[in-house]
């Protein structure tokens, strides 16, 4: 089975951490890295609607996230950036050659630059309305349930 991590930047919603709790444990998420000024469990926000979840997935708080996306590169870890980029490869048309990292944001100015630039691709989710994105708790959980369909 493929082995995915969410690393998760400068969310600052603490119901968007909890619903990345619940769905990566949904889907089998092996950790979740937390960086940035990104909440923590135990929050009453995170547990509302993780609904536990932030008991079984596990999880680090991440100091510095550069460090921490360059030692997942070095093991073998692919990183991509769930991010709309203008070189960003459409979410269905991706397919992740090793075990894989995704990277998210901040809810409206998205992922950093010097995070980007550790990416070794972006992906992106078509947007066929007339808004340019997603909530992040959405995006992820559509991104994760893509890629565990892959394999």
């Amino acid at each position: 089975m493929l082995r995915i991590c969410l690393f998760a930047h400068n969310v600052r919603s603490l119901w968007n951490v909890g619903s990345f709790f619940r769905t990566c444990d949904a889907f089998a998420i092996e950790r979740i890295y937390l960086s940035g000024y990104t909440g923590c469990p135990p929050r009453k926000e995170i547990t509302k609607t993780a609904i536990g979840a932030e008991e079984f997935v596990p999880w680090e708080k991440v100091t510095d996230p550069v460090v921490t996306l360059e030692a997942l590169k070095k093991n073998g870890w692919q990183i991509a950036g769930l991010e709309l980029t203008s070189d960003a490869i459409r979410l269905q048309e991706f397919h992740p050659k090793s075990n894989i990292c995704v990277v998210v944001g901040h809810e409206l100015t998205g992922v950093p630059p010097e995070l980007l630039r550790l990416c070794d691709v972006t992906i992106q989710i078509p947007m066929l309305g007339t808004k340019e994105s997603l909530n992040v708790a959405v995006a992820v959980g559509i991104a994760l349930y893509q890629l565990r369909c892959e394999r």
